[in-house]
């Protein structure tokens, strides 16, 4: 009995930390939704489908990014999007601020450039402070994160009036909303910062320390690894993705609020572990993100495209995300005694 015990057990464990196998369920998920959606849904399968996906994923997809560095390390960033929004209005008042209606364009491309560099000293600046605070304080990250959050969401309510900020400028603006074969920019900024992230968390000593920590903290200071500077490290990078993330507003609202985006806090943390991001730390890819995000927004168009009220969507994620735990979970445990019979 006890080794039955351990064999299940071993099986739950590489559920959670994601074997290819994880990656061909969820790529077979993707494939039945599209093939579902495609019957029900006449023309869902078209370039405008297409087009929709890859103008509508690079907000979350990004903010995802974002969530998944802290949760290798059994954290959380709960302050993602405050950082995001507040980094995009800096950006937008520093603009609509400093350049004059008769400005030239090299004084336009200036203080654009000036604006996207504070926008991004805030974000970093978030980022270190977020992360000293879990390294040195040991209070839990949902404790501090939330913390953050308030006060980030706060003050941009109190400067803002609760008002959205519009004025991006021209040049800024035709640029993120521009294509390259096309393929929207935004959508490349994703796919690009996907491809970096995934790079440093697998082929890094920063990256394979975020998993250590995650793995098991206590370890990880006796293997001569500053855990502190680790953590200050996760948060920060995290803030930065954010700032990618603002960008993406700027380019698809024209404008910066303190509101934007609220709904996707959640979300993000659902696509993460749907993609097969151990929720208690130690493992997860940003391919098996990619793939989830892929699956999310498949569904929303889906159902958007079919007639249904997008209120709906976030219950349809949630439901996903249970079906699919549900149903891996049950796997792992009834796949090895199916073999020995």
């Amino acid at each position: 009995m006890a080794d039955l015990s351990d064999r299940e057990g071993a099986g739950l464990l590489r559920f959670f930390r994601g074997l290819p196998g994880g990656h061909l369920g969820l790529l077979a998920l993707l494939a039945a939704l599209l093939l579902l959606f495609a019957v029900l849904v006449p023309g869902f399968l078209s370039q405008g489908t297409l087009n929709s996906f890859m103008y509508q994923l690079p907000l979350l997809g990004l903010l995802s990014l974002a969530m998944v560095v802290p949760l290798l390390t059994g954290g959380l960033n709960l302050a993602i999007i405050a950082t995001m929004n507040q980094c995009a209005l800096l950006m937008v008042w520093i603009m609509r601020t400093f350049i004059a209606p008769d400005a030239s364009s090299a004084a336009v491309i200036g203080v654009i450039a000036i604006a996207l560099v504070a926008g991004l000293l805030l974000c970093i600046a978030i980022g270190v402070v977020t992360g000293a605070l879990v390294a040195y304080t040991g209070v839990h990250p949902i404790l501090v994160t939330l913390g953050t959050k308030s006060l980030i969401d706060g003050i941009s309510i109190y400067l803002t009036r609760g008002m959205a900020l519009s004025g991006v400028p021209e040049p800024l603006s035709a640029t993120l909303n521009a294509s390259v074969l096309g393929v929207p920019l935004i959508f490349l900024l994703l796919v690009g910062a996907a491809i970096a992230l995934g790079i440093v968390l697998k082929h890094t000593p920063f990256g394979i320390a975020c998993a250590m920590i995650g793995s098991n903290i206590e370890a990880t200071r006796y293997s001569a690894i500053d855990t502190r500077r680790v953590l200050v490290g996760v948060y920060t990078l995290s803030s930065v993705t954010c700032f990618l993330a603002a960008l993406v507003i700027l380019g698809t609202f024209n404008s910066a609020s303190a509101d934007y985006a609220q709904s996707y806090l959640l979300v993000t943390i659902l696509a993460a572990v749907l993609g097969g991001v151990d929720p208690f730390g130690g493992f997860g890819t940003v391919s098996g993100l990619m793939i989830a995000l892929a699956i999310l927004q498949v569904i929303s168009s889906g159902l958007n495209q079919f007639g249904l009220s997008t209120y709906l969507t976030v219950a349809i994620w949630g439901g996903t995300l249970i079906a699919v735990v549900v149903a891996q979970t049950l796997w792992a445990v009834l796949a090895p005694r199916w073999r020995r019979k």
